[in-house]
């Protein structure tokens, strides 16, 4: 089940909001210009599927994206706990950080956290399959797949060059929540 929680972004113990209501996820996070959308997950792909399968079994919501919004590279990554560098890559995307391109995301599988700094307040967005998130360019954020990842995603791009991170220096992402799976 999807969850979003606000707190203000100086205090990790004022909770705003809380819900487990996508519709309300969806208003709360439009609020600050990030698409939130669940798509049907009919087909039940596990870790290890191949990419080009993946792509297969989401490519009409895929290309209504490319389409609406310009995205010009699509790719799939899957990553499961016994990753040996599950450590190192889960590091990578905790720093607060934003990109040049809107940062999208669809959970195929599993789970991952994104947490977003916006109008002095941190919104955490638990992401679960069949969540569609999309991060706005130059939004503070970041993303944890926790100490055990499972998850498969996908990820469409304007840059052909994929994810590019811009790091803010600031540690508000050391203050708020990880996630533990």
């Amino acid at each position: 089940m999807s969850i979003i929680r606000i707190y203000t972004d100086h205090d990790t113990t004022n909770l705003l909001f809380t819900s487990d209501n996508s519709s309300k996820i969806q208003a709360r996070l439009a609020e600050i210009g990030v698409r939130f959308e669940q798509w049907q997950t009919g087909s039940d792909l596990s870790a290890g599927a191949q990419p080009e399968e993946v792509i297969s079994a989401y490519r009409k919501d895929i290309d209504r994206l490319m389409q609406e919004d310009g995205y010009q590279t699509v790719d799939v990554v899957s990553l499961s706990a016994d990753h040996p560098q599950k450590a190192e890559l889960r590091q990578k995307f905790l720093s607060e950080h934003t990109h040049s391109e809107d940062e999208v995301r669809f959970f195929v599988a599993g789970e991952g956290l994104f947490t977003l700094h916006a109008d002095n307040k941190v919104l955490e967005v638990l992401c679960k399959k069949g969540d569609l998130i999309s991060v706005p360019a130059n939004t503070p954020h970041w993303f944890d797949m926790g100490p055990n990842p499972g998850f498969i995603a996908i990820r469409l791009f304007n840059n052909p060059d994929g994810w590019v991170a811009n790091f803010t220096g600031s540690d508000i992402a050391e203050r708020f929540n990880r996630l533990e799976n």
